[in-house]
């Protein structure tokens, strides 16, 4: 009796289903390039003074994709000094609003400009939408229950990033700690990324929380009316 229980015993553990691996995100990801879609992005931004805590403002728009990465992106950012646009198709870069309102003529607000890369403002600096970046994010971080957690400096992340790699170079030696979550489909649904920044003698602490939906969606980026842009400020 006691050798049939144990037999049953091990069927029924045999027979318990596996559990499916965790997905890789960087092969999710890859598998997401492709021209025509991309991936809707939200913003929030914080800062801190060590004592108190502040929104400091926020975005939300698309990224594009092409066969090997990011095409180009649209997106409005609000903070301090009002609403802006940055809408970028390969490297070359258009935007309106924000400060430029006081620097481009009324019937031209549109600002092109090439070179690509980060686009400032609120946006995310951390980009999941390259394979190299979450390659690298991934090797240095620590994984946990669907998140991977670590610091990064700009240096190390602009090796890596075509989207940091315009960086201030005065900014190399700032360290980034970040979290990257992980959806059931091995894809980056959040990036919450913090450091410090200093300006006028001032520090404060940055942290910019994005959320990523709709990967592989449609997605149309197209540049401003010719008739709308220029490349020269007043004056």
């Amino acid at each position: 009796m006691i050798t049939m229980l144990a037999a049953v015993g091990a069927l029924t553990l045999g027979a318990a289903p596996a559990q499916a691996a965790p997905k890789d995100p960087v092969r999710a990801l890859e598998s997401m390039l492709k021209p025509g879609r991309g991936v809707h992005v939200t913003d929030t931004v914080t800062g801190s003074d060590g004592t108190s805590t502040r929104e400091a403002g926020s975005g939300k728009g698309v990224y594009g994709f092409g066969e090997k990465g990011l095409s180009g992106f649209d997106l409005t950012m609000e903070d301090d000094y009002g609403t802006q646009r940055v809408i970028a198709t390969g490297k070359t870069v258009y935007r309106t609003g924000g400060l430029l309102k006081n620097v481009l003529p009324e019937d031209k607000p549109w600002l092109k400009r090439t070179g690509g890369g980060y686009p400032g403002g609120n946006a995310q600096i951390i980009n999941p939408a390259e394979p190299k970046t979450v390659a690298a994010l991934l090797k240095k971080g620590t994984s946990s229950k669907g998140s991977v957690t670590g610091t990064i400096t700009v240096k190390d992340l602009k090796k890596v990033s075509s989207w940091a790699s315009r960086l201030n170079g005065e900014q190399d030696d700032v360290k980034i700690s970040y979290t990257l979550t992980l959806g059931s489909s091995g894809l980056v649904s959040r990036v919450r990324s913090t450091w410090e920044l200093t300006e006028l003698g001032e520090s404060s602490i940055v942290t910019i929380d994005s959320r990523y939906t709709k990967w592989g969606s449609k997605v149309t980026i197209k540049a401003p009316d010719p008739k709308k842009v220029t490349t020269k400020l007043f004056g």
